[in-house]
């Protein structure tokens, strides 16, 4: 079996390398602090009091006995929100934006969801807090609920929102709907295009709402001091969005909110939003106290964002000789309680793979009685490629065309035009499927399984855009030669590493010299979230630029020391010296050494929103062995290959490809929202939420092939998002495979695959 192969382009002294990451040490040690590791004099614990409803409207609340109670310090409600004291006419357009927002911190007239924060305690301890939180008295008047998209779309369906109105195509809706936005983008005839089809195929899919299952809970603690200064710690994937979503949603300044961003325990996009960190704040400033908020592993299934839930229809047409002339999708993806799905970006990745002449693509933002949706690595295109891969599999057993031919047939490439605009640069979507195709995986038949099981192969395109973004950097060489670098960005994923190791490759010299570290919102310029496959590009961008700059500074330092023309001093590899006299030189680290005593510290800083991001594709091979008494579908054997641009830290990049395939095979197989008639989700622990583990997967092999991005100095283009997007369609297409029955729900549980079966060989 072929493993880990990366696929260069071209070699670097760092970038490229696997240095050991600057971050592993603390970790492995117990010296890294996470968010709930604060302990801060007089600090005080809240308790969250949650909606037991999905959809309820709040008669009254009483907290007078909690307020009682020995050892609590505050209590809080929607009334304690600014929003409470602010009329729709002095908020005006920006009205029904905070309204939103605050009700999704603290529920304000309604519940939308079980786990919908009603009110807070803050108290001496965790113990008193909860014993206080349960003395809240809270009358309910239950509403039907509504979960599912389709339902929600219906004439007639219950309303979460009595003043949502559609936004469609420029055009604002005159009555009230669960569809809070509908996009559509189109290319060429779509009619024709299916006219001149030989071969069409149309089909329904669902996905559930899944979790991003990150293992630290979400949490934040806040000291609003005295004179009005906000001070919060917490796990986050970006302290400035923090810190301005804290600002919108208290009213209070920017400049009188720090943020800082602890070490983070998993995201994967989950982190993004705002959920303790304005309880903390609003206890803190009633009770004069630090207070510390985390949720537990319940709260962060019921009251976190998942994945969006879907309901998507898929219709391709092709030509009898492989060749796609047409292609339209419908797909509403629940937003939970409140508006944002990814809709849109669902529709923009959906045929994100193909070069296609008439195409169609309708896309609804819908709210549900769900927590409200969060992102999860490549957010919206897992769940379309769910549906287009499936069709498109089904397109090459009906033309009888191998998969990978078939793809390669209909690539985009660099000059493809996507069907909302953008042309593509240089990609490596086709370098990708070439690769699959020579790969061992692929070449190798799929072997019979004794035992009365059954063994099927599948495969699958994935695409991401990847990101750019505002991203700032400050980079100080230190009198004994070291290198500080000062980043917005927080580490989610090894970008202290992959950011250190583009400094030293510009800088030519040891990566160990390199010291990287994540500042708060006070101590760097403004930097977009870590997400996206956007901090290795764009803070490294930020970084090179700095750095850049610093060999600028080294020259114009040596040339005054030399009293010499700027002019006439170089600087090679680490070395300043003069061009004419071999006699006038210098090493980075001796420069440095004088820094102090010629001029002072030699610093640079860069705030950097690049466009050159690259775009990311994926392709994945997976065999799965489905057992025909039990349904259980096993993955034997999975290669992930990706077009990563320069792999900085190829560990790294294994390990996000890896991780993104076993996500997937999670949502492919096991993982769902289990909600009830009543809306109540019924599997809000790991124990009844079932994700996979190491006992239940092979090793997950990787490609990792090298198309240089060339918007960025060493090719960069980001990785997280795409591992994630193929596999949902390659397992459901290996279970066809395997059975002959198309899976068109997701998760493919054994009860489905039996169910299947049965009715394919008539009970």
């Amino acid at each position: 079996m072929v493993a880990n192969i990366v696929l260069s382009e071209i070699e670097y002294t760092h970038v490229g390398k696997r240095p050991v990451r600057p971050d592993g040490v603390d970790k492995v040690t117990g010296r890294a602090q996470y968010g709930p590791d604060i302990t801060l004099r007089g600090l005080l614990h809240g308790k969250v009091l949650r909606s037991p409803y999905a959809h309820a409207r709040i008669k009254s609340i009483d907290t007078s006995e909690a307020e009682a109670y020995p050892g609590v310090r505050a209590v809080i409600t929607a009334q304690d929100l600014p929003y409470a004291s602010l009329t729709k006419e002095e908020l005006g357009a920006g009205y029904q934006a905070l309204k939103f927002a605050s009700n999704h911190i603290l529920a304000s007239g309604k519940v939308l969801f079980k786990g919908h924060a009603v009110a807070a305690v803050a108290a001496a301890n965790l113990h008193v807090a909860e014993e206080a939180a349960k003395l809240i008295k809270v009358e309910y008047e239950e509403l039907p609920v509504v979960i599912s998209v389709l339902d929600a779309m219906k004439d007639g369906a219950t309303l979460l929102h009595d003043d949502l109105f559609t936004s469609s195509l420029g055009e604002t809706a005159k009555t009230a709907s669960n569809v809070a936005a509908h996009s559509r983008f189109e290319i060429g005839d779509v009619q024709q295009g299916f006219a001149d089809a030989d071969v069409v195929v149309e089909r329904e899919f669902q996905t559930a709402s899944v979790h991003q299952g990150y293992i630290e809970p979400q949490n934040g603690t806040a000291f609003w001091n005295a004179d009005g200064q906000l001070d919060v710690w917490c796990s986050t994937q970006g302290a400035f969005t923090v810190r301005a979503a804290l600002a919108d949603v208290l009213r209070h300044p920017v400049s009188k909110i720090k943020v800082t961003p602890m070490e983070m325990g998993g995201g994967f996009g989950g982190k993004i939003p705002i959920y303790s960190e304005p309880l903390a704040a609003l206890l803190s400033k009633k009770s004069g106290q630090p207070v510390k908020v985390v949720m537990n592993r319940v709260e962060v299934f019921e009251a976190s964002g998942p994945a969006a839930g879907s309901w998507m229809k898929v219709k391709i047409g092709a030509t009898k000789d492989g060749k796609i002339t047409a292609c339209q999708a419908e797909l509403a993806l629940d937003a939970g309680g409140f508006p944002g799905s990814p809709a849109a970006s669902a529709a923009m990745c959906a045929f994100a793979c193909y070069d296609y002449p008439n195409g169609l693509i309708d896309s609804y933002d819908v709210v549900v009685n769900k927590p409200k949706t969060a992102a999860y690595r490549a957010p919206g295109s897992p769940q379309a490629a769910f549906a287009v891969e499936s069709v498109v599999d089904e397109l090459c057993e009906k033309l009888r065309i191998d998969p990978i031919e078939f793809r390669l047939t209909n690539a985009s490439k660099e000059g493809t035009r996507r069907i909302e605009g953008p042309v593509y640069r240089r990609i490596g979507l086709v370098e990708c499927l070439e690769a699959a195709r020579s790969h061992d995986h692929y070449q190798t038949p799929v072997d019979a399984q004794p035992n009365g099981k059954l063994r099927g192969r599948g495969v699958a395109s994935g695409f991401w855009f990847n990101r750019g973004f505002v991203s700032s950097c400050n980079v100080t060489v230190n009198p004994d030669g070291t290198v500080g670098v000062v980043t917005g960005s927080v580490d989610l994923c090894g970008t202290r590493a992959s950011i250190a190791q583009q400094t030293a490759e510009v800088l030519g010299i040891a990566y160990e010299d390199i010291k990287p570290s994540v500042a708060d919102t006070d101590s760097i310029g403004y930097t977009f979230i870590t997400g996206g496959s956007r901090t290795t590009f764009a803070t490294g961008l930020a970084a090179i630029n700095a750095s850049q700059d610093i060999k600028q500074r080294m020259v114009e330092r040596a040339a005054a020391i030399w009293e010499a023309p700027v002019a006439d001093v170089e600087y090679v590899d680490g070395v300043i010296q003069h061009k004419a006299d071999s006699e006038l030189k210098m090493t980075f680290k001796e420069l440095a050494q004088r820094s102090l005593t010629t001029g002072g510290s030699i610093t640079a800083q860069c705030n950097i929103d690049p466009s050159g991001e690259g775009n990311s594709f994926a392709f994945h091979v997976v065999d799965v062995e489905v057992d025909q008494e039990t349904g259980k579908v096993d993955v034997v054997r999975y290669t992930a290959l990706q077009d990563c641009g320069k792999a900085v830290h190829p560990s790294y990049v294994e390990g996000q490809m890896q991780g993104g395939a076993v996500q997937g095979i999670g949502w492919a197989l096991n993982e769902e929202y289990f909600f009830n008639d009543q809306g109540q989700m019924s599997n809000s622990s790991f124990l009844d939420y079932r994700m996979p583990i190491s006992l239940d997967l092979p090793m997950i092999d990787t490609v990792i092939v090298e198309v240089a991005n060339p918007g960025h100095p060493y090719g960069v283009r980001g990785v997280g998002e795409s591992p994630i997007v193929p596999p949902l369609p390659a397992v459901a297409n290996a279970v066809y495979r395997a059975t002959g029955v198309r899976m068109q729900s997701l998760p493919i549980t054994p009860g489905k695959v039996l169910e299947a079966l049965w009715d394919k060989n008539g009970g």
